[in-house]
């Protein structure tokens, strides 16, 4: 087919091979880094289709570099990274990559939970110290998990993955979100309640919303001084749902027993006091990132880019009204 298309970073081989067997002309940004905003501006002119990254701020200024382009096919579930509105306008479709990696994120707020409430970052800093001389009743204590509360803001795919993982530790598990979710209240016996409940009641709390303006620091000082000081927060959502600045003076006063953080408010750059604090755990945006998860979206953007230029309805667009024109 003679369609042209970019990758603005290398994606795992699965989307390329696609890609290349579908479009006459597929060029890939060769280097392992984020394109500047002119270098993507000069990069997608006249191309028919952009597979692009949570990582690339896709505005009003690209679309217009990308005059005739019918498709930006977003690499994530999020598509924060794309003014959608900008783009239907324009007629231009969006897609994203939902489904694919909802045991691999779920998995991973499981794996931050157990690291940050007993303790696993800082007891192997220590190790490798060799500052480990013995056993001993006092060391490295850290919250329970089993028969503890859990509370799941945002009941969607991935919050009810987390939750329908937590009857092996026995767990009461608490939701929030703006639908009834029968699934969790059948399966496990959750129950919805308000934000500030969940908040009050819960030794863990998980964190998986979108990203809207109704979202932005939804976790902000007066939701931290509701918790509980032997509780954790989680967030493997997105960064701006939390209020770092107000994060950082709870963990620093105790007003919570810690945090594991996978995104972050202003990311790449993470609170320079959170660098500084033992009772937070810190990952780079990998809840994602599994061979197979990471295969699988990247296989699923290509597939929703050559579907949307060979005039077919994509398996995910954000924006389906476009498609109908």
């Amino acid at each position: 087919m003679p369609f042209n298309v970019y990758v603005t970073r290398m994606i795992p081989r699965a989307g390329i091979d696609y890609l290349q067997e579908n479009c006459e002309t597929v060029d890939i940004n060769p280097e392992d880094r984020v394109l500047s905003p002119q270098e993507l501006l000069e990069a997608i002119k006249e191309r028919d289709g952009i597979l692009c990254l949570l990582t690339d701020n896709i505005n009003e200024e690209v679309f217009d570099a990308a005059r005739g382009a019918k498709v930006f096919a977003n690499m994530a579930v999020g598509y924060d990274n794309i003014d959608v509105a900008e783009a239907t306008r324009r007629g231009i479709a969006i897609t994203n990559t939902p489904g694919v990696l909802t045991d691999a994120t779920s998995d991973f707020a499981w794996a931050l939970l157990f690291s940050i409430a007993r303790r696993v970052v800082e007891a192997d800093k220590f190790t490798r110290a060799g500052k480990f001389v013995g056993w001993g009743p006092l060391v490295f204590l850290g919250g329970d998990i089993t028969g503890r509360t859990l509370g799941i803001i945002g009941a969607g795919r991935i919050g009810t993955a987390v939750a329908l993982k937590s009857p092996g530790f026995r767990m009461q598990v608490l939701y929030t979100d703006i639908q009834q979710n029968e699934t969790l209240e059948e399966k496990i016996g959750a129950r919805r309640v308000s934000l500030e409940e969940l908040l009050e009641k819960s030794d863990f709390v998980s964190i998986h919303v979108n990203l809207t303006p109704d979202t932005q620091h939804l976790i902000g000082p007066r939701q931290l001084e509701l918790m509980k000081p032997t509780a954790y927060l989680i967030n493997t959502s997105r960064g701006p749902v939390i209020d770092e600045a107000a994060l950082v003076e709870a963990l620093k006063e105790k007003k919570i027993a810690g945090a594991a953080l996978d995104v972050y408010e202003e990311e790449p750059k993470v609170h320079p006091e959170l660098m500084k604090l033992d009772n937070v755990v810190l990952t780079p945006h990998i809840a994602s990132a599994t061979i197979e998860s990471r295969s699988k979206m990247a296989l699923m953007a290509a597939e929703n880019l050559v579907a949307v230029l060979k005039g077919k309805p994509p398996k995910n667009c954000v924006n389906p009204q476009v498609l109908k024109s």
